[in-house]
């Protein structure tokens, strides 16, 4: 038994190429999961990221907008940090919002063409 305890806790007949190798074999794991934590989480949020800078920056006026908090209106003047939109067409209502509450924009054009591909 004491040979056998002996035996496991002796050096390897490899020197630096069995050590490289254990350094392989117990990093090796760690850097894959790391690995595929930034292809499933970080990928997937950069893109949506982009995503959503490119819909802000297309925002044009005339165009249909929901912010953050639920509210929907049309767009009447967009600024490079803030955009006013008309929530009632009855009293003239605008209010201001700041660029990033600006939740998703429809654009007039595309709900043209939804509304003319429902008619037919």
């Amino acid at each position: 038994m004491i040979e056998f305890l002996a035996q496991a806790t002796t050096a390897p007949a490899g020197g630096a190429d069995s050590s490289a190798y254990n350094m392989l074999h117990v990093w090796g794991p760690l850097i894959f999961i790391c690995l595929m934590m930034y292809v499933v989480l970080l990928l997937p949020k950069r893109r949506q990221d982009k995503q959503r800078k490119q819909m802000l920056n297309e925002m044009k006026r005339g165009d249909e907008v929901q912010t953050i908090g639920g509210i929907i209106g049309k767009v009447v003047d967009p600024r490079e940090d803030r955009v006013l939109v008309k929530v009632d067409e009855s009293s003239n209502t605008k209010i201001w919002f700041s660029r990033s509450a600006i939740a998703s924009v429809t654009a007039e054009d595309a709900k043209d063409a939804k509304a003319a591909a429902t008619t037919k």
